[in-house]
């Protein structure tokens, strides 16, 4: 579900938004070309799935000399994604980062995971990972100029899909 306001931002909005940040609820909102994206905290099953990928991928990343970690903020301040996680070519030194290697994503109920793409090839991601806890699936895709095409295997990393998927430990089926 998604809900629209036409027109100025009403204050009450604004209070829930200040109120958020200051709960820490935030930490997944994004802005979309100067549209605030108010996520929800991500199913239980996305964290779990979240930390498997990272653990399963650790020694892929660190033979490739690379650097993984987790949510930050994709983009500049007025048109921001937070991935999951992601794949990085050096430690960012700043809360937003230009780009990155990789991007990390794990589908939840109703999430824009899918819906990123044109971003991300607008700055120069060079592969996508999508893990679905609820269909036990990882894909992959690379950058084919502005767009992405799904391939079975990140070369950036050398590991499969399938090896990756067959590593991860899926939660059961609710």
């Amino acid at each position: 579900m998604k809900t629209v306001v036409i027109g100025p931002r009403p204050a009450e909005l604004d209070e829930i938004l200040t109120r958020r940040h200051a709960l820490g609820h935030d930490g997944y909102d994004e802005v979309w070309k100067g549209d605030y994206h108010m996520a929800p905290m991500a199913h239980p099953w996305h964290g779990y799935v979240q930390n498997q990928i990272t653990s399963e991928l650790a020694r892929y990343v660190k033979s490739a000399g690379l650097f993984s970690m987790g949510p930050f903020n994709l983009g500049e301040p007025d048109d921001f994604r937070v991935p999951d996680g992601g794949v990085h070519r050096h430690i960012p030194a700043t809360p937003f980062v230009a780009t990155v290697a990789m991007v990390i994503e794990v589908v939840s109920p109703g999430d824009e995971s899918w819906e990123k793409f044109g971003f991300y090839a607008a700055r120069g991601v060079e592969e996508i990972l999508i893990a679905d806890p609820t269909e036990r699936t990882i894909a992959m895709f690379v950058r084919a100029g502005a767009e992405f095409e799904r391939t079975d295997r990140s070369e950036l990393l050398g590991v499969t899909a399938e090896v990756l998927r067959a590593a991860i430990a899926w939660p059961g089926t609710p």
